[in-house]
């Protein structure tokens, strides 16, 4: 007797389940790989990306590639989530933890070919991962500093900072920058909050004539004609920070006042006039000589304030606003009525400045300044966006060190130390597990090959090098720390050189690694419906449109779709 056909899904649905499935993600994830793969290190290649509109990105930095490729292969995703996990997370280290991952899946393709189940895989890794993790803290150094303020904890940022620059577009200028990173990252309270660290980018000029603020600069705001005839510096001034809109309003369209009697019109000018006259003498009042407000200032009120030799800008940006009042210790109000003198703030120097083709106010010389400005300078616009970003991980890398202040090795030389202790645990267990374990300790090395890679070395010459140093060093108490020394083509101590990373970063980057490639390799089944390819009717969800996978996912494993 013949048994009826099921049907469980609609018509046109494919599935694809098992190995090939498996193979398949992992083939996509690795052609991702390859194209960040080159960016590692000091010596990383950039890379050039061309959104369309004449928009073009230069940069070598992971987090920042992966985001503007416009990748559609679900499986492959997941290492985009991953840079910008680590991007938000510690600023630094997101092409490491993508090439990372990469490796993992390159190691694992081979046992799943073999008929190894992906879940033996998981368990192995995820142990792997764990041992790695606890090594990785026994081996870190401590920098104990007796204060935030003292000479260690300085040395400590200054370091972490400088080898966070070595492999960005600032890299000859690192001493230079890392000082400055280090002051404006001091100058924060406890909350660490990064948005209190302005940078100011100001095309012109070297990367030399870039400045510190230690206090507030923000650019000129638009203006009326009168603001010409204010004055643009004073010495121990009073900071008034608004809310409020001072200008006279045009009327709304289609406006309509019925009166009876032509003065009465008079009565409603003359109100509003009295209204805004009102707010500007009690600002008068109060004694303010800077007055900044988020809404505009209009010309009326800008030719009141020039009359009475007070500063005002209207415009300024929310964020710069939220740094005046941090600095100064002003409070935004959204009124004038009853202006009391402790909303006011005060700094030791207010005044207006040329820096390249723009004008600058800068508040400095605040008694309790909790935060700082980087006016950037350099050539032209893609060259100061890419020095930004390289700004923005050595910052949030200085900021993890200050809060943690323990330390490794780079250059490669923890990899190799965790990689030696990983395998030398895998010959005490047996199974398979000993394989997957071996697999994970070999895949931690992709770090120092690709760096030896990338700057032109024979990188199975520098691994066995580094293979026979740290095995050498295993019978002494200390770690070894021998990485990949990029500017003689040999092995260096790497943590005597002052190539520090803070251990947060090296911990972060193994646990999303691992996560992610176990999270891939647990995928076994994509069900996919062409109709989801379709244009959907309005108003309904359209056939295929449940449990389909995003547009685009059934183009296989080309990974990348450039935007027209």
């Amino acid at each position: 007797m013949m048994q009826p056909q099921i049907i469980l899904l609609r018509e046109g649905t494919d599935t694809s389940q098992g190995k090939g499935q498996l193979t398949s993600n992992i083939n996509a994830c690795c052609a991702i790989v390859d194209i960040v793969r080159t960016t590692l290190g000091p010596r990383g290649m950039d890379k050039l990306i061309y959104t369309g509109k004449d928009q073009t990105t230069i940069s070598n930095d992971g987090a920042t590639v992966l985001k503007l490729l416009d990748i559609v292969h679900p499986a492959a995703k997941t290492l985009v989530d991953i840079a910008k996990s680590q991007d938000a997370e510690v600023g630094d280290g997101t092409t490491s933890v993508v090439v990372l991952a990469g490796e993992l899946l390159s190691e694992a393709k081979q046992f799943v070919e073999d008929g190894v189940h992906p879940q033996v895989i998981i368990r192995g890794y995820r142990k792997a991962c764990e041992l790695a993790k606890l090594k990785l803290k026994e081996l870190s150094v401590s920098v104990e500093a007796k204060s935030q303020q003292s000479k260690e904890m300085r040395q400590l940022l200054e370091r972490c900072g400088a080898t966070a620059m070595n492999s960005k577009l600032i890299a000859a200028q690192r001493e230079f920058f890392s000082k400055m990173i280090v002051d404006a990252v001091l100058a924060l309270d406890a909350d660490l909050d990064l948005s209190l660290i302005a940078v100011k980018k100001e095309p012109g000029g070297a990367l030399e004539d870039t400045q510190l603020v230690e206090g507030v600069a923000f650019k000129k705001t638009f203006s009326y004609a009168g603001f010409e005839q204010q004055p643009k510096r004073f010495t121990d001034p009073t900071v008034l920070a608004l809310n409020l809109e001072l200008e006279l309003k045009a009327e709304k369209e289609n406006a309509e006042v019925r009166i009876s009697d032509p003065a009465a019109y008079q009565q409603f000018v003359d109100a509003e006039w009295s209204i805004i006259y009102s707010k500007l003498d009690q600002i008068a009042a109060s004694g303010a000589k800077v007055v900044l407000s988020r809404l505009a200032i209009g010309d009326l009120a800008t030719q009141y304030f020039a009359d009475r030799n007070i500063f005002c800008a209207g415009r300024v940006p929310d964020d710069d606003l939220r740094r005046v009042c941090k600095a100064t210790g002003a409070q935004v109000q959204t009124t004038v009525n009853d202006l009391q003198p402790h909303v006011l703030g005060r700094c030791a120097l207010f005044e207006e400045r040329q820096v390249g083709s723009a004008r600058y106010n800068f508040l400095t010389g605040c008694a309790n300044s909790q935060t700082a400005s980087i006016v950037l300078r350099g050539g032209g616009q893609q060259f100061l966006d890419e020095a930004e970003r390289s700004l923005h991980d050595a910052i949030m890398i200085v900021r993890r060190a200050r809060k943690h202040s323990s330390v490794v090795a780079g250059g490669g030389a923890i990899e190799m130390e965790l990689s030696r202790y990983l395998r030398d645990y895998a010959r005490s267990v047996h199974g398979k597990q000993q394989l997957i374990v071996g697999a994970f300790a070999r895949a931690l090395e992709v770090i120092p090959r690709q760096l030896a890679d990338n700057a032109g070395f024979d990188s199975t010459d520098i691994l066995n090098k580094l293979r026979q140093r740290h095995a050498q060093q295993q019978e002494s108490s200390s770690p070894c720390w021998f990485g990949v020394d990029i500017n003689n083509d040999s092995i260096c101590d790497t943590f005597a050189e002052f190539v520090w990373e803070p251990t947060l970063v090296k911990l972060n980057s193994l646990t999303a690694a691992t996560e992610a490639a176990c999270l891939i390799l647990s995928v076994d089944e994509t069900v996919k419906n062409e109709e989801s390819e379709k244009p959907q009717p309005l108003g309904g969800g359209g056939r295929g449109g449940r449990g389909g996978l995003p547009r685009g996912a059934t183009r296989g494993i080309r990974a990348m779709r450039g935007r027209r």
